[in-house]
């Protein structure tokens, strides 16, 4: 099963490239290249928001990879657990977004 983030940016090409880079070293950390998809833009408010659905192989290895840290956060299910964690990894590599689970 994929999963499908919403972003919310203010700095939209900024955090974009970053966002990539940053999914690009995950994809070579767990071995799940190709392993998301981006959708166009669209902004309101002097906000950026667009759709970052990961597909299953780069999920799964994400949640095998760490899941002893996923373990510590103290959420009830396991999607806003992965939520924490991405949004915490992308902030970790310069990202300042907003991230909301939409499935």
């Amino acid at each position: 099963m994929s999963i499908i983030f919403e972003i919310s940016t203010k700095n939209y090409l900024d955090d974009l490239l970053l966002i990539k880079k940053s999914l690009s070293h995950m994809e070579t950390l767990v071995e799940g290249y190709n392993g998301y998809t981006l959708s166009e833009p669209s902004s309101q408010f002097g906000w950026t928001f667009f759709k970052l659905t990961f597909k299953q192989n780069l999920h799964q290895g994400i949640e095998e990879k760490f899941a002893d840290m996923l373990s510590k956060y103290r959420f009830k299910n396991q999607s806003e657990k992965f939520t924490q964690f991405m949004t915490d990894y992308f902030q970790s590599k310069g990202c300042n977004v907003r991230i909301k689970v939409l499935n």
